[in-house]
């Protein structure tokens, strides 16, 4: 039961995250200030790649999780490999993002962290 609420609450905080990196595409690349046009899509590409692809991690823990169950094996591989990308996407943003004086950027390695350590929780007292 615990492990459920874990895993769930880490997937809905991860898509919650990810569409809010979405929402402001279009105040960030206007920050850049005067840039190319292929510039500009290059970072909305990127911008919105990330937040896809938090919201597709959170997604997609939670649909393993209902159809599945926090105790199937095929279960905890997805929770766990799920929990490593978000390290690496914490660490990631560490080093360049974090650096910045944006607020959100700073908080997003936290963010990141806590539901990969929600989703690892969750995948080893689920067993």
């Amino acid at each position: 039961m615990i492990a459920d609420v874990l895993i769930y609450a880490g997937s809905l905080i991860i898509i919650l995250w990810g569409a809010a990196h979405i929402a402001p595409v279009k105040s960030v690349v206007a920050g850049f200030g005067p840039i190319s046009e292929d510039n500009r899509r290059l970072i909305t590409m990127e911008w919105v790649a990330e937040g896809l692809t938090l919201m597709f991690i959170g997604a997609l823990a939670a649909l393993v999780a209902f159809s599945g169950g926090v105790e199937n094996p095929v279960s905890i591989i997805v929770f766990r490999s799920s929990a490593a990308i978000l390290i690496v996407f914490a660490v990631w943003t560490s080093l360049t993002g974090a650096k910045t004086p944006i607020l959100p950027m700073k908080i997003c390695p936290i963010v990141k962290t806590t539901v990969a350590l929600l989703f690892l929780i969750g995948s080893f007292i689920g067993i």
